[in-house]
Parts: structure tokens; C-alpha cells; sequence
């Protein structure tokens, strides 16, 4: 099942979709309350051509995985972590397909980082990575954007992860896929720069969140960013970038520098 959250004529609801996607002949039939467990729909539907699909969930939180490839961490000069190294993105800088990521003046390098995300299906703590299947309600693409300048002066994070945009989310949430050998691959403006598989992280699905559920209460909705593959490289103005994961789709955003 594919599920979606979208504008229609009449506002904003999730949905689910049926049919061919990529030939953008899918049908949408809008959920009744939430996506969560067995969902009840509407009755009502659209051609997909007819709605705007937004980011697909709005998490409560985002936790982040850093240095999950081993590639990736080689590609600046850092070893392997033992454990996850995680870290938080706040639920405002969630974005959806085609929206532009904003980037800050303040920044003169801002960064793509194509992921696999985990969307969590209900309420859990502590929980073992051999049941950690039974609490994802599915998976869809992210792209962690980072201003790199900042993250390396900060010395942390937060402010080169948080801005407005720098999660995009989407196209949609899938099911019914097996996470753990995926391709995953980033495009800037047609040019391929990250291609790998998710089999290559260095901790799987089932860890992160054996690892991060002990740390705090996961809630429906909460999204963990499962790390980025080696390649990721600087966006420019005007620029496209599309990051796509086999079995769920492409999720695409045009860059914008930010007015504000």
C-alpha cells in the first residue's frame, strides 16, 4: 500500500493510492481520520493528476542517523561509530515534494543527503530490533539538507540541520517493502551523485530503532532518517534535486535561495 497526505479540492487528507504512479494514473482515495492501523476511507477519490501531494506525515520528531555508510563517513575523514550516532532535525523543517529548499543566506555551502526514512506506526519504548518491523507503519525518502559551513563551525548540529526545508519528505509512504537492500540514489539536475544500497548501512532499520526506543518514546508518525550514503555534495540556486529508493519511488525539490 502506498499512502499519501494531500490537497485536494476540498483541503488536506491522507489518502491511499492505487494504480500507476509513475505513468501519474494512480488513483487517490481519501482516508477518513488518520493512516494509521487498518484506515477507513471517505468514499471519495481523485486522479492523482488532480491533487498536490504534500509531505506525507508530520512527525512529532525526526531523529537523524550521522555516519551510517562507512563510505560516507571515509568521505570526511571520520571512523565508523560503534554505536548511532543520532541527532534531531525539528518537525518545522519538514518539506514535501516539489517544494523548494530555502537556502539561508547565512550559509555559503548547503548540502544534499539522500536517505531511506522510517515512518513509525504507533506508540512504542523499548523496543528489540527482532520486532522492530511490527511497529513501522512504512518507509518514504528524505533528503537531510545540511549547511555544511555551519555544521563544521558549530561543532553540533542543530542550526546547520534545522531550518525551514531541510527535511524534505516523500512522495509517499510505502508498506509493504523489505528495507534492507534498497538502491538509493541522488540526482542534481540529472547528474547522479550518490548511488548505493541500504544493505551497505552500517546499522540496519532494527537497531536504530532498537537504539533509539530506548532512548525516548517513539509516537505514530515520528520519522527516523536512516543516515546518507558517499557522494553528497553542494546544491546551487536554481538547481533540481531528486533522491530516489527502489520500491518507493523519486522525491523531487527545485533549490530557492531564502528572501527572508
Amino acid at each position: 500500500m502506498r499512502l499519501a497526505r494531500i490537497a485536494h479540492p476540498d483541503g488536506v487528507a491522507f489518502a491511499s493510492l492505487e494504480g500507476d504512479v509513475d505513468g501519474d494514473e494512480a488513483t487517490v482515495h481519501e482516508i477518513a481520520e488518520h493512516p494509521f492501523g487498518t484506515p477507513s476511507h471517505t468514499g471519495r477519490s481523485w486522479p492523482l493528476a488532480e491533487v498536490r501531494l504534500l509531505a506525507p506525515i508530520l512527525p512529532t520528531k525526526i531523529i537523524a542517523v550521522g555516519k551510517n555508510y562507512a563510505e560516507h563517513a571515509a568521505e570526511f575523514g571520520s571512523e565508523v561509530p560503534e554505536s548511532p550516532v543520532i541527532f534531531m532535525k525539528p518537525s518545522t523543517s519538514v518539506t514535501g515534494p516539489n517544494t523548494p529548499i530555502k537556502m539561508p543566506a547565512s550559509s555559503e555551502r548547503v548540502d544534499f543527503e539522500g536517505e531511506l526514512a522510517v515512518v513509525i506506526g504507533r506508540p512504542v519504548k523499548n523496543v528489540p530490533a527482532s520486532k522492530a518491523a511490527a511497529v513501522v507503519r512504512g518507509y518514504t525518502i528524505a533528503n537531510d539538507v545540511t549547511a555544511r559551513d555551519q555544521q563544521r563551525a558549530d561543532g553540533q548540529w542543530t542550526r546547520a540541520k534545522g531550518y525551514d526545508t531541510f527535511c524534505p519528505l516523500g512522495p509517499w509512504i510505502a508498506t509493504d517493502i523489505d528495507p534492507a537492500d534498497l538502491e538509493i540514489s541522488t540526482e542534481v539536475d540529472g547528474e547522479v551523485k550518490q548511488a548505493s544500497h541500504t544493505a551497505k548501512m552500517v546499522h540496519t532499520v532494527g537497531e536504530l530503532i532498537e537504539f533509539v526506543s530506548h532512548i525516548m518514546t517513539l509516537l505514530p508518525g515520528d520519522v527516523i532518517l536512516t543516515g546518507t550514503p558517499e557522494g553528497v555534495g553542494p546544491l546551487t540556486e536554481g538547481s533540481n534535486v531528486t533522491v530516489t529508493v527502489s520500491g518507493i519511488g523519486s522525491l523531487s525539490n527545485p533549490v530557492q535561495a531564502d528572501s527572508d
